[in-house]
């Protein structure tokens, strides 16, 4: 995967995950990927609900030893 933004949002807690993301989102292209690093635990669903919400795709989500990554392509 090609990922054109990156946001490290380790050790914050819900909702700075989501805002860092939309904030950094919605100075992107469409189509363009947005790699999302949290340790928030919470992000995992915090992220499905907000790709529903917005319309941008939720690409995966990895558990890498205590942090998880989400990829969203933006619509």
């Amino acid at each position: 995967m090609e990922v054109q933004v990156e946001v490290d949002a380790r050790g914050l807690n819900c909702p700075l995950p989501i805002l860092k993301a939309k904030k950094a989102l919605a100075d992107m292209g469409s189509g363009e990927l947005l790699k999302v690093v949290a340790t928030d635990a919470g992000s995992m669903r915090d992220f499905q609900a907000f790709a529903r919400q917005t319309g941008n795709e939720l690409i995966e989500q990895i558990t890498e030893g205590g942090e998880f990554i989400h990829y969203l392509r933006r619509r």
